[in-house]
């Protein structure tokens, strides 16, 4: 993944993406299961990290 053209996503479309509240995205962040950055006062995740929670997400529930 190229950081220079890695899709940010804001917190409420993560929300709008996984179907999870807030707090559940936030939740995620600190526990790591989902990678983000701050840029100033602006948490975002990277694109990349949503596809990657999803496909672990399947693969422990298979």
């Amino acid at each position: 993944m190229s950081t220079a053209i890695a899709e940010l996503l804001t917190v409420p479309e993560v929300m709008a993406r996984l179907k999870l509240g807030r707090s559940t995205v936030y939740d995620l962040i600190r526990s790591r299961r989902l990678v983000s950055i701050t840029i100033g006062r602006a948490r975002r995740i990277p694109a990349d990290s949503v596809r990657q929670f999803i496909d672990n997400e399947i693969e422990e529930a298979a």
